[in-house]
């Protein structure tokens, strides 16, 4: 995870606005959300095995590297204080619940 996007984000580089909007709040949404329909798609379709690994093998990878990055961004001197605060308390709690669903 060294270049690009998301290896910043991994590193805490990205201005927290971003890291947390963008990549835990919209694209989280996407990640979480397709993964979960196409975890039930497989699950209907009588492939268990598939749905755990669409379900759980692709976003709970992604949550745990934007939590990290998340929380890094919080560190950063230009980080918004009361957002960082917020976001500490809220972000992991909120990435389990993502995961789990």
């Amino acid at each position: 995870m060294r270049g690009g996007a998301l290896g910043r984000l991994w590193r805490g580089e990205l201005p927290l606005a971003d890291a947390f909007w963008t990549w835990a709040v919209a694209i989280g949404l996407i990640v979480n959300g397709s993964t979960s329909i196409a975890c039930y798609a497989l699950l209907a379709a009588d492939r268990p095995v598939a749905a755990l690994i669409v379900g759980y093998l692709v976003s709970v990878p992604y949550n745990i590297v934007v939590t990290v990055g998340v929380l890094r961004s919080t560190r950063r001197e230009d980080a918004d204080p009361l957002l960082a605060r917020v976001v500490r308390v809220a972000i992991i709690p909120v990435m389990i619940l993502l995961s789990l669903t």
